[in-house]
């Protein structure tokens, strides 16, 4: 960390950490407003696809689905606060992202779609409603705040598991 740069020289654990934050089965997602240019935020439920992107399932009668049809442009901010402590001591994870909406006809579809309600079961109730589209976010950078003073900037690549030979 430089006395310019809030950043920290990234390292494995500083990976590991953004990886297992991927995990979660909720995010806060922020998008603009269409209208106002405003941004704003909503919770979304969230899982990976089986590449590791993260996925979510939104109906077209959602405000945050106007702004990611006008503009794709978002963030997701990943990690919780514990039960106990400071909630700013908790990691935490921005990733600056673009939406993807999935067609319904297109080839990847069911594959998305299987593995996102093997994720999140409770989903199947309305995914097959009409108006319920599933986004993939292709990542193109990410923020981790893993504690005080510990704040790194973390590229897309960052963010796959490295696999064990």
């Amino acid at each position: 960390m430089s006395a310019t740069s809030p950043f920290r020289p990234l390292d494995d654990d500083a990976r590991a950490t953004a990886c297992d934050l991927l995990r979660v089965s909720h995010a806060a997602l922020g998008v603009l407003d269409p209208d106002s240019g405003a941004p704003v935020v909503t919770r979304i439920a969230l899982a990976l696809t089986p590449e590791g992107a993260p996925v979510t399932l939104i109906s077209d009668l959602a405000a945050h689905a106007g702004a990611l049809k006008a503009d794709p442009r978002c963030s997701l901010l990943l990690g919780e606060p514990g039960a106990r402590g400071d909630p700013l001591t908790h990691p935490r994870l921005t990733l600056q992202c673009r939406a993807r909406r999935i067609d319904r006809s297109g080839p990847e579809h069911d594959r998305i779609a299987a593995h996102y309600l093997a994720q999140r079961p409770k989903a199947t109730l309305y995914a097959g409603f009409a108006d319920f589209n599933h986004v993939v976010f292709d990542v193109q950078g990410a923020l981790l705040n893993a504690g005080f003073g510990k704040a790194y900037r973390l590229g897309a690549a960052d963010l796959t598991p490295r696999r064990r030979g």
